[in-house]
């Protein structure tokens, strides 16, 4: 039986990005603002959370490792703009994960914006933590075969839609293995769009992964609608056959304020 650990999306150097102990700021204005707390909350039950579920025989991180620079609202979200910075949380965060003496760790690139328009800063993480790293990899785990890459074929602002795109991968694959250019999957996942939903049949299950970023993005909170998903997914695969489970949490500090007049 081999335990799997899947994770995406930690956004490291954002403010509400997956940020390890020693890494916040010193600065006691700083420490009293109210992300710094949703902050460390958030980094808290993921500790407590992966490491219950743990060790890990393998682990999939399936891409955002970092946040980047931050361009588009000119850094004003980053507690850094150092790219090794963001680097080093993102290598201390998987060295923390508890694995097994074996464990493998397969890491799939993210998106430009967030890990290098010029350069992979995720390359740099895969070769700190011994991983190896792809666009788009299929693994064979127990004769279970995972599909894995960052972006989903689509994403979608209804509810009921959002496991359109995970459903479109797995045909595109079909017809891919059709043309002996792909190995036939069994399970597909996709992150990218920080929230968890799947589909699936009798043999074959595609979802999309929760986040590792918590709420509180400029952009989150000012173009979109839907719901977002902070978590990851544990799976166990022995002699072809699976079980997983979502572990998502619903933390205090995620809560929207209202205002009484």
């Amino acid at each position: 039986m081999k335990k799997i650990a899947i994770l995406s999306d930690f956004h490291c150097g954002h403010k509400v990005g997956l940020t390890p102990s020693g890494y916040l700021p010193d600065d006691p204005a700083e420490r009293r603002a109210g992300w710094i707390k949703a902050n460390k909350a958030y980094y808290h039950w993921f500790k407590r959370h992966i490491n219950a579920h743990g060790p890990y025989d393998i682990v999939f991180i399936n891409g955002d490792l970092v946040d980047g620079k931050g361009s588009k609202s000119g850094g004003t979200e980053l507690i850094t703009t150092d790219m090794e910075e963001q680097c080093d949380m993102a290598v201390k965060i998987i060295r923390e994960i508890p694995k097994s003496k074996s464990c493998k760790i397969i890491i799939t690139r993210g998106t430009p914006y967030h890990t290098g328009n010029d350069e992979d800063w995720e390359n740099t993480i895969a070769e700190r933590v011994d991983a190896k790293i792809g666009e788009h990899e299929w693994v064979d785990v127990e004769g279970v075969v995972f599909d894995l890459k960052h972006h989903p074929a689509g994403s979608s602002s209804i509810p009921h839609g959002r496991h359109g795109g995970v459903a479109r991968d797995r045909l595109w694959n079909i017809m891919w293995n059709e043309r002996n250019m792909q190995p036939k999957a069994d399970i597909f996942i996709r992150s990218h769009v920080h929230y968890h939903n799947f589909s699936g049949g009798p043999d074959w299950l595609a979802m999309t992964t929760p986040a590792l970023q918590g709420m509180g993005s400029r952009y989150g909170a000012r173009r979109c609608s839907g719901i977002v998903d902070f978590g990851f997914v544990v799976f166990e695969v022995n002699k072809r056959k699976y079980s997983w489970q979502p572990i998502v949490a619903q933390l205090e500090e995620q809560k929207a304020n209202l205002i009484k007049l």
